[in-house]
């Protein structure tokens, strides 16, 4: 497995941003071979975070390309700056939440 955090700043709406994220974005996602997971997390004060899991490196990286077509297309004045992206292979899953 393969996971991308992306860590976005200065998000103006925090919960129009993360719904539509679920509701538009992540659909894109569920299609594309290997996807794993996708969960989106509020984290106050303008900061929106999405954690993006996929079966291999391929297939993550290129949703972050997907990912931040999708935001400038959809919502650049909500998502005013890219995000700090983390992403490697994930080493150790001490539980999963059945999908």
């Amino acid at each position: 497995m393969y996971t991308v955090i992306r860590r976005y700043q200065d998000v103006a709406d925090t919960t129009e941003v993360a719904r539509r994220a679920v509701e538009e974005f992540a659909p894109q996602l569920r299609d594309q071979p290997g996807f794993q997971g996708y969960w989106v997390v509020d984290a106050g004060d303008g900061v929106l975070a999405t954690i993006t899991v996929f079966d291999t490196e391929d297939a993550a990286v290129e949703s972050n390309s997907a990912a931040a077509t999708w935001v400038q297309e959809n919502m650049p004045n909500l998502v005013p700056s890219p995000p700090r992206m983390t992403a490697g292979y994930t080493t150790g899953v001490s539980a999963e939440v059945p999908a």
